[in-house]
């Protein structure tokens, strides 16, 4: 393994010889590719990884050197020309030699599709704590970076799906659905047929490859709930246009775990606006019908933690208590964890309605309040969010489905897009952190103020 990594990652040339030196036979860098495909086991390629990021990064002594350099410089009056230079030599000392071989792989055939699936084992790898440390996260910023360039707008092709798509399509399409999974082909047809639009990007140097896929549900309003949207048939086999008057963004899925962090979401979300205007000229309305993973668990960690506290409760007022504690029988820091932990609780219409009040705040608290160095904590708030959408709507029990149930209690969330606000939201979110939210998610805000405390 050390001998391979020696030869296929090429020597950094001096800087006077930066454009001169010839690039390494085409051959090393393909037996790199065929040796890491050979590697069966995770922790083989974990291995690999973990020497490529420890031993082939930057050279620190010249960084060094070159950092001297351009402070002795700045303290004396030279010409611009010669600080500019100085500068450059530092840029030059700062590229971590693995850099060249990834864009070396990178002009094989086939050779980005590795690199996506690389920085795929790079990132399982961490989050099985195979390798950490701080050159690997170094290697995978620069890897991401890399993939960002690669994959940015100018080179993606934007693709819609339809029944009468490839086979092959269709497939990949149904396999990639994480939020709502494909049941089977009639499931597909009606995610693609009338009154439906699925597309996805594809990259230049993979036609007919989807690397994110997004569905629309073309409706007459925001919709509530999701299994309307998946479950029941449109009303007719041919579309009305006159009937069309939102569009529900309730899926969006990312194929290659490699790109996470290459801002392909985003972009699709823009270009599919642009494609639908065109097709509905009159259509006015853009919103998401979102799931909101993770707030089962967060609350499950709460209620947890208040029992080790000697049985406290602050997440329900007394009446709720009591009112929950008479439906069940038992008192509520006893059932509460046992109920929201499986799915039986919706079977009863009571606890169903006595329990809308407490999650619906204390999911508001959750989306709204709960934070990541100052950013939304959940993940798919804070994507909208960055994309400058308006926190609009929680719907309670939008999705009944087991997975629906598990991961929020059923609830949704719309975030809806007033497309001439959306880049002031954006910058306003990104810049000062600002969440921009409806009067109904700020009533429920101010609710869970009041009547909880953490």
């Amino acid at each position: 393994m050390d001998e391979l990594l020696r030869r296929a990652v090429p020597v950094m040339p001096v800087y006077e010889l930066r454009e001169k030196t010839p690039a390494p036979a085409e051959g090393q860098c393909a037996d790199f590719v065929s040796f890491y495909g050979g590697l069966a086991e995770v922790a083989e390629r974990a291995e690999l990884l973990g020497r490529l990021a420890q031993d082939f990064g930057v050279d620190h002594g010249q960084v060094a050197e070159q950092s001297a350099g351009v402070l002795q410089l700045r303290e004396q009056p030279r010409e611009a020309a010669v600080l500019l230079q100085a500068e450059d030599r530092l840029r030059y000392a700062l590229v971590p030699r693995y850099r060249g071989l990834f864009h070396h792989i990178s002009k094989l055939d086939g050779g980005v599709r590795f690199l996506v699936q690389l920085r795929a084992d790079l990132i399982q790898a961490q989050a099985l704590k195979l390798v950490e440390g701080p050159h690997v996260r170094e290697m995978n910023g620069v890897l991401k970076g890399m993939l960002t360039e690669w994959f940015s707008s100018g080179f993606l092709n934007l693709e819609r799906v339809t029944w009468h798509s490839p086979c092959e399509v269709l497939q990949k399409i149904s396999e990639s659905e994480a939020v709502h999974p494909v049941k089977n082909w009639m499931d597909i047809k009606q995610r693609v047929g009338p009154y439906r639009r699925c597309y996805f990007f594809s990259h230049c140097s993979t036609p007919e490859e989807p690397l994110v896929v997004l569905h629309v549900a073309l409706t007459s309003d925001i919709s509530t709930n999701i299994q309307s949207i998946v479950k029941e048939c449109p009303p007719t086999e041919t579309e009305e246009k006159n009937k069309v008057a939102a569009a529900i963004f309730y899926s969006i899925s990312l194929t290659q775990q490699g790109l996470q962090g290459v801002e392909l979401g985003t972009f699709l979300i823009k270009r599919v606006v642009k494609e639908l205007q065109k097709e509905f000229p009159h259509l006015g309305t853009f919103s998401s019908l979102s799931p909101i993973p993770g707030f089962t668990k967060w609350l499950l960690g709460l209620l947890n933690s208040q029992a080790k506290d000697h049985g406290r409760n602050e997440l329900f007022t007394d009446s709720e208590c009591k009112e929950i504690s008479e439906i069940t029988g038992s008192p509520l820091n006893e059932t509460l964890k046992a109920l929201l932990s499986s799915n039986e609780w919706v079977t009863s219409e009571k606890l169903v309605e006595a329990l809308q009040g407490p999650l619906m705040r204390l999911c508001a608290w959750y989306l709204y309040g709960e934070k990541h160095r100052g950013y939304a904590l959940n993940p798919v708030a804070n994507f909208h969010l960055q994309n400058g959408a308006v926190m609009w709507r929680i719907n309670w029990m939008a999705d009944h489905s087991s997975k629906g149930i598990t991961g929020s209690c059923g609830m949704m969330v719309n975030y809806r897009y007033f497309l001439e606000e959306t880049a002031t939201n954006s910058i306003s979110y990104l810049g000062s952190k600002n969440i921009k939210a409806s009067e109904q998610v700020l009533s429920l805000v101010a609710q869970f103020q009041k009547n909880s405390k953490l």
